[in-house]
């Protein structure tokens, strides 16, 4: 009697270990299906299961969750790549500009019937115009050697109270320009931190400048002492940012005007974050009512 016993259970084992195997197979070739579909096709499908037997249920939970994180950064990198076409070509565009420009004038300047006053007008205009394409090169030699690695910061300890109130009284004239009066509050007792004193100031220089190109008033620059850090913020009304845009407004080349009329590189925000994060410090945007804000931290030394 035990022995039968024992027959049957052997056998109910066998056939239960026979069931299993022929499911394991059957979700081997389905799996294995269904990935040189995933291999052959741009799809976004996920992985099914048709009878999960041991692991093989959560073995393919997880691979559901590798696609999908491979496909969120292949989502990622399109994006990216589509806005530095756009840029490039945006860049483009801001180079040829002033050169068709200063070409022009240059013709004019030569005519010699063009009046001695307005040759003083095209010579002003095309200083210009070489200033902002010097500009622009600058930002774009100085963002791929960030990039790149190749600029070594300094270490020293720094007044950057007197460095914030320097850098401000360089664009009183540009602020006077838009007829407005930038409310600046600056710390009364001298803020002191490690950091590269151009690296700082480039800083400073970068936010101002977004705030002139995007600010529509409410300007608000500040470098106060707070809980052990030194805060820095530069805010100003717009209308220009989004809120949907703060996800992106540090990378490089990426700008809020997409009307084709750019008046942005998108690389000051990118290399004022490259800067402030080789000192050590914290660079973060913001968005309240209307009111766009930047704020820089630092560790006081």
């Amino acid at each position: 009697m035990n022995l039968w016993i024992i027959i049957v259970i052997l056998a109910a084992g066998t056939g239960i270990l026979v069931i299993c195997l022929i499911c394991y197979e059957k979700q081997v070739r389905h799996l294995k299906k269904q990935l040189e579909f995933l291999k052959a096709e741009d799809s976004n499908q996920l992985l099914t299961s048709v009878c999960a037997v041991g692991q093989t249920g959560e073995m393919i939970n997880v691979m559901n969750q590798v696609l999908e994180k491979m496909r969120e950064e292949q989502w990622k990198l399109y994006r990216a790549n589509r806005s530095y076409r756009e840029s490039i070509t945006g860049i483009s565009h801001d180079i040829r500009t002033p050169l068709t420009s200063m070409k022009g004038y240059v013709q004019l300047l030569e005519h010699p019937g063009t009046p001695k006053e307005k040759k003083e007008q095209y010579l002003r205009t095309v200083e210009r115009r070489m200033e902002d394409l010097t500009e622009l090169l600058n930002q774009l030699f100085e963002y791929a050697r960030l990039e790149a690695g190749e600029l070594e910061l300094n270490r020293e300890k720094l007044n950057v109270t007197n460095l914030f109130a320097e850098t401000v009284s360089m664009f009183y004239e540009d602020f006077a320009k838009k007829s407005c009066d930038p409310a600046v509050e600056v710390s009364r007792e001298p803020c002191f931190v490690y950091g590269d004193a151009h690296a700082w100031q480039r800083v400073t220089e970068n936010l101002i400048k977004n705030a002139l190109v995007h600010g529509t008033g409410g300007y608000a620059f500040s470098l106060l002492r707070e809980q052990g850090q030194a805060v820095m913020r530069i805010a100003n009304e717009t209308k220009t940012i989004q809120e949907r845009d703060l996800e992106q407004i540090f990378e490089r080349f990426y700008t809020t005007d997409q009307s084709g009329n750019r008046r942005s590189t998108g690389l000051g925000l990118a290399i004022a974050r490259e800067f402030t994060e080789k000192m050590g410090g914290r660079i973060q945007a913001s968005l309240k009512q209307g009111i766009f804000e930047v704020e820089v931290r630092f560790e006081t030394g």
